[in-house]
């Protein structure tokens, strides 16, 4: 079992969010609407994004890492590596 399955329902719901703030640019740029008011959406829609992933990291944090530290050994510096490098995806974009 993943670990936001618990928190799916408000996952699904910031998603949804995200996905109306999408449609929301499309229809800015359509009705060539001032670039910087698009441009602030752009960052508030990039932000309500980070706060799904942050959420996501956190929860394979508490499941999945916590999980493989029971186990130790290489199943640990698996998910390490794995959240290390998801770590460095978000930094990066």
């Amino acid at each position: 079992m993943v670990g936001y399955i618990s928190d799916m329902d408000e996952l699904l719901a910031r998603l949804r969010r995200v996905e109306g703030q999408i449609r929301g640019l499309q229809r800015m740029v359509e009705s060539e609407t001032y670039c910087i008011d698009i441009l602030t959406q752009v960052s508030a829609a990039k932000k309500a994004l980070d706060a799904v992933a942050l959420g996501l990291l956190s929860d394979h944090m508490k499941h999945c890492m916590a999980d493989a530290a029971n186990e130790g050994g290489e199943q640990l510096d698996a998910k390490v590596k794995e959240a290390a490098d998801a770590i460095g995806r978000l930094v990066r974009s």
